[in-house]
């Protein structure tokens, strides 16, 4: 028994050790902000209404059903039901009735009410799509983020390293009487320095996690995590394809155009359905009525006269529409107008995508330009960096010039990590224009 019970305490030690430690892939990420976001949630919501309302407008097509039932009793002057004379008698009187009324033609607007009520659930869904796609470049841009702040942190740790072993050498140097304490006290100064730079690079680390923990809607940030990964640049051939040309096939697909096409399509069906008021409406309708007192006993039992005195009536309404103040040829007015708004915002939208792809487009060249010039500055410093490191060894440099030889070298470093994350970010904003998922592989 107790060999159980330890197993079971090792088990879950290491289950709780494991879920603590778990490291997030962006994959991962993405996908657990799509199923958790609460925007997504409450236009999925809305998503539901929407097909509640097609129900509701096929319902208007299907004949009514109501039923009616009043009982009541008259004390003093009335008339007797039978006699149809005045009366003082207490009288009793059951009455009962059924209706349908149906809707044979009103300007087909409850078919175009079914339509429109599902090109709005196409719209919706879309809408919730598109929050989908923006949700996805957001948590990619902070998970890059993070892995940029991380491998800055790495460099700067391995700097101060680097500059504490040379304080150390220094310390023996200027004890033996080699260097002098000048050259001790830059070395400190440096490597102050150096261990403020890594202090803000934890702390920047620790804010990129956070951050990255509140998109996806995680509130323990003390064990959130992403995968200890290092990314390259990518291999990517989408600068083979002219900004005209990623325009053109983002317009297929993508989920915000795909929305205000939709609401251009509703705009103009409620249009039709705005003119279907100019049509009469006509109406079928069906009754049956029947009733009881206690005054025509003569007409037998309750039931025999619910029976005797049951009739049914049925027709048709037609409803002529001549003049209502305007309002009809006002709301047509207005539905038109709604079409040339939807119609604008159609326009603007894809102007502001193509505005977006092609800065996208000049920003993964630019970008990407920055980072090889950055990697050209750093291998230049490096260089330079190890030429005053030979002098500063063997007393030919003092300690101010080298440290100043190893900052440059320190900021060289960090341009390429930034630049890196950079160019990467924009490729796949890029790439997601022409339609290839996020990824880092």
């Amino acid at each position: 028994m107790k060999f159980r019970i330890t197993l079971l305490l090792i088990i879950c030690a290491t289950f709780i050790t494991n879920a603590q430690m778990r490291k997030w892939t962006l994959q991962e990420c993405v996908t657990y902000a799509v199923e958790n976001n609460l925007t997504i949630e409450q236009f999925e919501l809305d998503l539901e209404n929407a097909k509640i309302d097609e129900s509701d407008a096929i319902g208007a097509l299907i004949p009514d059903l109501n039923g009616s039932s009043t009982i009541s009793s008259n004390t003093g002057l009335s008339f007797n039901p039978a006699t149809n004379e005045p009366t003082t008698n207490t009288i009793l009187n059951v009455n009962a009735s059924l209706s349908s009324n149906v809707v044979l033609f009103n300007g087909l607007r409850n078919f175009k009410r079914i339509q429109r009520a599902r090109l709005n659930g196409i719209a919706n869904q879309y809408r919730v799509d598109d929050i989908k796609d923006d949700i996805r470049l957001n948590v990619a841009n902070a998970y890059l983020q993070v892995l940029s702040n991380k491998e800055t942190l790495k460099t700067f740790r391995a700097q101060l390293a680097v500059t504490e072993q040379d304080l150390k050498r220094t310390k023996e140097l200027v004890e033996s009487g080699v260097s002098p304490r000048g050259d001790l006290l830059e070395i400190e100064a440096t490597a102050a320095n150096q261990e403020q730079q890594v202090v803000n690079g934890e702390s920047l680390v620790l804010i990129s996690r956070i951050s990255l923990a509140q998109l996806l809607q995680i509130t323990d940030y003390e064990n959130f995590d992403i995968a200890e990964e290092s990314f390259e640049i990518p291999i990517s051939d989408i600068l083979s394809n002219s900004a005209k040309v990623i325009f053109d096939k983002a317009l297929t697909f993508r989920n915000d155009i795909k929305f205000s096409e939709s609401s251009v399509e509703l705009s103009e069906k409620d249009l039709e359905i705005a003119k279907g008021a100019r049509y009469p409406t006509l109406v079928g309708f069906f009754n049956y009525n029947t009733r009881y007192s206690d005054q025509n006993n003569a007409f037998g039992s309750f039931f025999d006269q619910l029976y005797i005195f049951d009739g049914i009536s049925y027709g048709a309404q037609l409803n002529v529409p001549i003049f209502n103040g305007w309002s009809t040829r006002n709301n047509v007015k207005r539905a038109k107008i709604n079409v040339d708004i939807s119609k604008v915002q159609l326009e603007q939208q894809k102007l502001e995508l193509e505005t977006n792809i092609n800065q996208a487009y000049v920003d993964v060249t630019s970008f990407f330009k920055a980072y090889e010039a950055a990697e050209k500055t750093l291998d230049a410093r490096r260089l330079a960096y190890d030429y005053a490191r030979e002098r500063f060894d063997v007393g030919l440099m003092n300690a101010f010039d080298f440290s100043q030889a190893q900052s440059r070298l320190d900021n060289a470093e960090a341009d390429v990590i930034r630049t890196k994350y950079d160019y990467i970010f924009r490729l796949k904003i890029l790439e997601f224009y022409f339609g290839i998922p996020i990824s880092l592989n």
